[in-house]
């Protein structure tokens, strides 16, 4: 009792509660949180025996305790009088449920500091994980590969008679198509260090966003190879379930934080690519447990297969032809699709003068053929242009070219290179009225183009008919001529999935 005679305010505990997943059940009781593995075997992890789940148990002790060393209390047991052997419990700190990630997601609360302490603390156990000989093996080309058909064989396998969801299809093809152009981009995520022991089921239902920084929970423990991921695959995790969960736009936040903190230079295509990736193992975890009678977990399961056919999508390498004759407005619109592409700009007028060792502004203007305008000349340039935009597009960066792609020769050469990197071609041919044409040249400053009037007509003359390419006229408003170029690049329109753009980094 108080001295005015109420009765003493007792705080209360916190209600006991219990949670189920696909491999365990959790038990909340005060300020503890108990977790119990399920006797399940699912394909991709055994419990079914008593040692299977203390081995589980303990490394999920020992892995957990990386990321969150003061939740992870140890292993405890459980004893029944039926049983002489007692089941092992993971025993852990409980921790507030108003602090998950994900329902702050859900409240609205601002994202921004959160996200990017998470992405912080992500990022330095990254610098600090071990990796080596077992982690690369992880991190190849040909590992990633494995695992996504891994899965496009379990989702089969679950439908009985070897049909699958919709869009899972589309999928298994871009995938496919991705990765069979991009082996030297995993080479040189490996060199770089990229591949380590990570987290490997970032989720924000398990980050805990307190007072004295995040808890981040929950780590994958049954397979250490699920586990040892590029980095950019850990994050791409939370990314997802970010946007799983409504919130793109912080999904794109925090995967431009984690890159800013762990200085990653990865091209935006690996970004969506992994995104993707995480999308689907987890639409194949959500058919798991509808089969286990998970209320909702078949549509959520939908749900995701779209998310990671929108970021396949999207991430798609392409190679971008943007041609015409001086004056038709094709640099310009290279410029501004290039921006909204996240995509690499070459330039052929840039290329001749750097070969030639000659500044961009500098005049080198001659005669049609003649000076660096000859035949010769112009099979150097688009040979150096082509071998460039090659490498790019291997590293997993689309590209658009920026020249005039006058002959069948120079188109044919481009479209090789295409299929060797397994690129997306779109060529596009702007066209104006002469007279615009006219108007542009008389009025043009000096810059990397030297043609003039008489050269653009004499190669008007000359161009071969170019039926394959989408025709664009820039005489109008610039935001037009990109609208259409951006609807014949990327036809899907609504599909787009978030934009993600690499944060400012200051050069070596």
């Amino acid at each position: 009792m108080t001295d005015s005679g109420r009765p003493e305010s007792v705080p209360q505990a916190p209600r006991a509660e219990v949670c189920e997943t696909h491999t365990a059940v959790l038990f909340f009781m005060g300020d503890r949180a108990f977790k119990v593995k399920k006797p399940v075997d699912l394909g991709f992890l055994d419990y079914t025996t008593l040692a299977a789940r203390k081995v589980a148990c303990e490394r999920e002790v020992a892995v957990n305790r990386r990321f969150a060393p003061d939740v992870y209390l140890g292993l405890g047991e459980v004893r029944s009088p039926d049983r002489e052997t007692p089941e092992p419990v993971v025993v852990m700190r409980r921790m507030p449920a108003d602090r998950r990630l994900s329902r702050l997601v859900r409240t609205g609360a601002p994202l921004d500091d959160v996200l990017r302490a998470v992405a912080r603390r992500l990022a330095t156990w990254h610098a600090e994980a071990p990796h080596g000989r077992d982690t690369d093996e992880q991190g190849t080309r040909d590992a990633l590969s494995a695992r996504w058909e891994a899965s496009f064989a379990q989702i089969r396998a679950m439908s009985g008679d070897g049909s699958v969801p919709d869009g899972v299809p589309e999928v298994e093809r871009l995938v496919r198509r991705y990765l069979a152009g991009r082996e030297p981009l995993f080479t040189s995520r490996i060199a770089q260090g990229r591949v380590v022991d990570g987290h490997g089921d970032l989720l924000a239902e398990d980050i805990f966003c307190l007072d004295d920084g995040p808890r981040v929970l929950d780590c994958l423990e049954f397979d250490d190879r699920l586990r040892y991921v590029d980095g950019l695959d850990d994050a791409a995790f939370l990314a997802m379930d970010l946007e799983h969960l409504g919130a793109p736009d912080g999904a794109a936040y925090f995967l431009a934080r984690y890159s800013e903190y762990s200085g990653d230079p990865a091209p935006p295509s690996l970004w969506h690519h992994y995104v993707a990736y995480r999308a689907f193992v987890r639409a194949k975890v959500s058919l798991i447990q509808a089969r286990q009678g998970a209320p909702g977990a078949e549509s959520a399961s939908r749900r995701l297969t779209s998310t990671a056919l929108r970021h396949l999508r999207t991430g798609a390498v392409g190679l971008t032809l943007v041609g015409g004759m001086p004056g038709s407005g094709k640099s310009t619109l290279s410029g501004a699709l290039a921006d909204r592409l996240e995509a690499t700009l070459l330039s052929s007028d840039r290329l001749r003068k750097e070969l030639a060792g000659i500044a961009p502004e500098q005049s080198a203007a001659a005669g049609y053929g003649e000076g660096l305008y000859t035949r010769e000349w112009t099979r150097r340039t688009y040979d150096a242009l082509l071998e460039r935009a090659a490498a790019l597009l291997a590293s997993g960066e689309s590209v658009v070219l920026d020249a005039t792609w006058s002959t069948a020769q120079q188109r044919e050469a481009a479209q090789r290179v295409a299929e060797v990197t397994s690129a997306d071609l779109v060529a596009l041919h702007c066209q104006v009225p002469d007279e615009v044409v006219a108007t542009r040249l008389s009025s043009r400053a000096p810059g990397p183009s030297d043609a003039g009037p008489e050269i653009a007509a004499a190669m008007a003359a000359r161009e071969p008919a170019w039926p394959e390419a989408v025709t664009i006229d820039t005489s109008g408003r610039l935001e037009n001529a990109t609208s259409r170029a951006l609807a014949a690049v990327r036809p899907w329109g609504s599909g787009q999935a978030p934009v993600f753009r690499r944060p400012y980094m200051e050069p070596d």
